[in-house]
């Protein structure tokens, strides 16, 4: 799995970067590492966002009315 962060940091700091390079102020070095790191931080949210909604498909209710949690495998496409 990807680096040890939680998604509001990841997002927060995926923010902070957005705005560093919509300010247009910064060093084209800089801008493509802050580009590189902007993308590593996506990839980090799109799999925590995933990770989320399996396991929020995976919360079954029953006919009874009692729920049960379920391990769901889906397809990575």
């Amino acid at each position: 799995m990807s680096e040890k962060i939680s998604f509001e940091e990841a997002m927060s700091e995926l923010e902070t970067i957005v705005e560093k390079l919509e300010a247009d102020q910064t060093r084209l070095d800089d801008a493509v590492a802050l580009y590189e790191r902007g993308q590593e931080l996506r990839k980090i949210c799109q799999e925590r966002l995933m990770a989320a909604q399996e396991r929020v498909a995976a919360i079954v209710e029953n006919p009874d009315g009692t729920i049960n949690s379920e391990t769901l495998q889906l397809e990575q496409t």
